[in-house]
């Protein structure tokens, strides 16, 4: 029991398992397939390439500025800056979106026209005109942006010729429609004008252009499908942008517009800022107007209510000297102010390597001028550092010469502080002497002097705001834009698509594995025994292999060939090829199994029709023959005696002996003239309607043991045993019993029923021979000498072997 285990799980591995050696000979041996594969893949593959358009790849590089607070801005506009209103930073990463958006992308399409598209029929595929390459444009007045349309063109005899309509991508009917250029002519889908470009030729129109209108939100996102935006360096404020398209010309126009209309956008927005600044600059002016008017009528109606058109001498002299203190005490504040601002501007850390505020009023000339220069130099050491780094030596160099300088204006702005605050005291008091003297006026001067000093401030702050207005208006004119163009856009010389190289290898390794594949699933779905790899689970002993002979193994294209009867006899004495030297190896083995005295008879079976016995017992007995024994061929399947065809089939026979009706088995048998060609041969004579009780008469077991002593080998070619029991009656008179096992027909889920015939002694000395082999385990149809085996119910095939002979 657990043996018969063991062999089912034995079975059931080798039909699962598919090695990569029988994979690769059974490929080799179907090389007629790969060719056939490769051949068909690679032509697909160069059709492919052919009617594919090619597609390449155009770039540019554009870096982005980024500006700093005020930075563009002339004068004193720069403290609007400060104050939020200027400030215009641009971040790279923000401007990769905006790049990409399909609101800039319509603009694009809109302006170059690329909802409308131009081809003509190429040999394999169709060309694209555009620019230069494109002879007319046509205008679909009626047709919505979003709806498609098309139609050809042609020319004959200076007009054009409108046919072929389609509207929403269906073909619509009507006639053609005949006109001039610049006509605006009357179709089934509208209104349509077809004018020539300034690169019109005749050459270019003597095939019909394809003219197609697409809708334009389609081909929006059909170009931003195909844009592709990328930082060109992540350290660096540079954006690359690419496009594939079949036109060089279109893809560099899409990136050259693309740029334009960014930078378009850009002004606007940040014209937008400006503009708001405006208004609020008008909108401050408009209430100072107001409030200025104001003052100059409280002036006005208190002089007059008061009766002081004019005050005394001395009273304005007063009032003079007290309009210069207090204007020098303002300017003395003012210093003061800007003086203690840039001490605290370069006190801070973070303003260490940025320039200092210049110009900003100081009386000291020195100062001034030592801010100038450091700022001339804090700049040429940032340049020094975007270079080449903070490590550079002489970024260092200026980096101590700088702190130097820093101390330098700091304590010279310490010792103007010192100074302009003794200098604001001293005004102070004099202001206090003078405001004392004015105060010993009349109240009305002095209430006269507060309001025309409300006047000043905002007399000075009208004009301000007045030369801001300008200014913002200059800002406004001069706008630079945001973008660099580093690299303007370039197409590639190679198409991207389609990749030639690529897609042969891919066919080439298709045509490969399509066979292969096909070879492998036929391997793993296989449930025939092929070779004598596949009988290693069973435990019958083997006695040889029967290998298909060239001529009769499979050629190009599965053809076999057809030999006669008499040629199935390919033992031949003095050859050598493959079929004859594996039968003096099944003869040398049979030889060594039947060294005990009195083993002489050999039984030939199988399990089914077809199986090749009558070819393995006519050939082996040929074989025997050859070496000098006396042989004899006994043909007992009485059924069908294919045996007895190698001698004409003559009769009477066996049967006939076994009947009674010939009395001498010797008369029954057919001498041969030349045992090394036909052994003698005992044929099956006439078909018995009682086969079985024929054989298992007692005149067999006679005759058998008569001819023991005459001959030195007799093979039986006995029925097969699946279907009649014939084999079961002659077993008891033979001594070996041979079981041909037919590779490609043999299925392997009969060898444990093979096994179990050897393990339960049914048959007499019971060994396997395999028949028809493939040199490369490949497959094969099945054949055999049984022909149409019509008596059992099965039908057989012709088995085919070789030819050869000794030269």
């Amino acid at each position: 029991m657990e043996n018969n285990i063991n062999t089912d799980n034995n079975t059931r591995q080798q039909e699962e398992t598919v090695q990569i050696g029988q994979l690769v000979r059974r490929c080799l041996s179907r090389w007629y397939w790969f060719a056939l594969s490769l051949a068909v893949c690679l032509a697909l593959g160069v059709l492919y390439i052919l009617r594919s358009t090619p597609t390449y790849n155009t770039s540019a590089d554009i870096q982005i500025k980024s500006n700093t607070k005020g930075a563009s801005m002339p004068g004193d506009v720069g403290e609007f800056g400060n104050m939020g209103l200027f400030a215009v930073k641009s971040n790279v990463n923000n401007e990769l979106h905006a790049f990409g958006s399909p609101d800039i992308m319509s603009e694009v399409v809109a302006r170059l026209r690329l909802y409308m598209s131009y081809t003509v029929d190429g040999t394999f595929h169709r060309n694209v005109l555009y620019g230069t390459s494109l002879p007319i444009s046509a205008d679909l007045l009626d047709v919505d942006e979003n709806v498609g349309a098309g139609f050809t063109v042609s020319e004959n005899g200076g007009k054009v010729t409108l046919n072929d309509f389609i509207h929403k991508n269906e073909k619509v009917g009507g006639k053609p429609v005949v006109g001039h250029y610049g006509d605006t002519l009357q179709t089934p889908v509208g209104r349509i004008i077809v004018q020539k470009t300034k690169d019109y030729s005749g050459e270019a129109m003597k095939k019909p252009v394809n003219v197609r209108k697409s809708g334009q939100r389609g081909v929006t996102q059909s170009y931003l499908n195909r844009l592709q935006v990328n930082l060109a360096d992540k350290n660096a404020d540079v954006i690359s942008l690419s496009i594939k398209d079949v036109s060089t010309q279109r893809a560099q126009d899409i990136l050259n517009t693309l740029i334009a209309v960014y930078n378009e956008n850009w002004v606007r927005d940040k014209n937008q800022i400006a503009n708001s600044t405006s208004v609020f600059i008008n909108d401050r002016l408009r209430v100072i107007e107001g409030e200025l008017a104001g003052v100059d009528s409280d002036i006005s109606a208190y002089k007059s209510e008061n009766m002081i058109p004019d005050v005394g001498a001395a009273a304005t002299m007063y009032m003079q000297q007290s309009t210069v203190l207090n204007q020098q005490l303002q300017d003395v504040s003012n210093q003061l102010y800007m003086a203690r601002y840039i001490k605290d501007y370069i006190g801070k850390e973070d303003n260490r390597n940025q320039p200092l505020p210049a110009n900003m009023g100081l009386s000291s000339q020195t100062i001034e001028n030592g801010i100038s220069e450091y700022n001339s130099k804090i700049l040429q050491r940032n340049n020094l550092v975007a270079n080449s780094g903070e490590e550079n030596v002489l970024v260092k160099d200026l980096d101590q010469a700088l702190a130097s300088m820093r101390g330098s204006i700091s304590r010279s702005i310490d010792n103007e502080i010192l100074a302009l605050n003794t200098k604001y005291e001293n005004l102070k008091g004099t202001v206090r002497q003078n405001t004392a003297r004015i105060a010993a006026n009349p109240n009305q001067a002095k209430q006269l002097l507060s309001v025309e000093r409300q006047q000043t401030v905002k007399q000075a702050l009208y004009l301000f705001l007045l030369q801001k207005r300008e200014e913002n208006e200059l800002s406004q004119a001069f706008t630079a834009y945001n973008t660099r163009i580093i690299k303007h856009p370039i197409s590639g010389i190679f198409p991207v698509s389609p990749q030639s190289m690529k897609i042969m290898m891919m066919a080439f390794l298709l045509g490969l594995m399509i066979p292969a594949g096909i070879i492998y699933l036929l391997m793993a779905t296989d449930t025939k025994v092929r070779s004598r790899r596949d009988l290693k689970g069973v435990s019958v002993p083997f006695a040889g292999e029967i290998p298909l002979s060239a001529e009769t193994a499979t050629k190009a294209f599965g053809k076999r060939k057809t030999l006669s009867v008499a040629d199935s006899i390919v033992v031949r004495h003095g050859n050598r090829n493959v079929v004859n030297e594996a039968f003096r190896v099944l003869r040398t083995n049979f030889e060594f199994m039947m060294r005990e005295p009195g083993s002489k008879v050999i039984a030939v079976t199988s399990f089914s029709p077809g199986a090749g016995k009558s070819f393995v017992s006519s050939n082996l007995a040929v074989c025997f023959a050859i070496k000098g024994k006396r042989v004899l061929a006994i043909d007992g399947d009485l059924r069908h005696g294919t045996l007895s065809e190698f001698v004409g089939s003559p009769k009477p026979g066996l049967s006939d002996y076994l009947a009674g009706i010939v009395a001498d088995v010797h008369d029954v048998i057919v001498r041969s003239k030349d045992a090394m060609t036909v052994p003698d041969t005992l044929p099956a004579g006439s078909i018995p309607p009682n086969p079985v009780e024929l054989l298992a008469d007692r005149r067999l077991a006679d005759a058998i043991a008569v001819l023991r002593n005459e001959y030195d080998v007799i093979i039986i070619d006995c029925p097969p045993v699946e279907i009649v029991t014939d084999a079961r009656v002659i077993n008891d008179y033979v001594d070996r019993t041979l079981f041909v096992v037919r590779a490609g027909q043999f299925d392997k889920a009969m060898l444990p029923d093979l096994d179990a015939l050897y393990r339960d002694g049914e048959y007499k000395g019971l060994c396997c021979v395999l028949n028809g082999t493939a040199s490369s385990d490949g497959y094969y149809g099945n054949y055999g000498t049984y022909g149409h085996y019509g008596y059992y119910g099965h039908n057989g095939g012709s088995y085919y072997s070789s030819d050869n002979k000794a030269r």
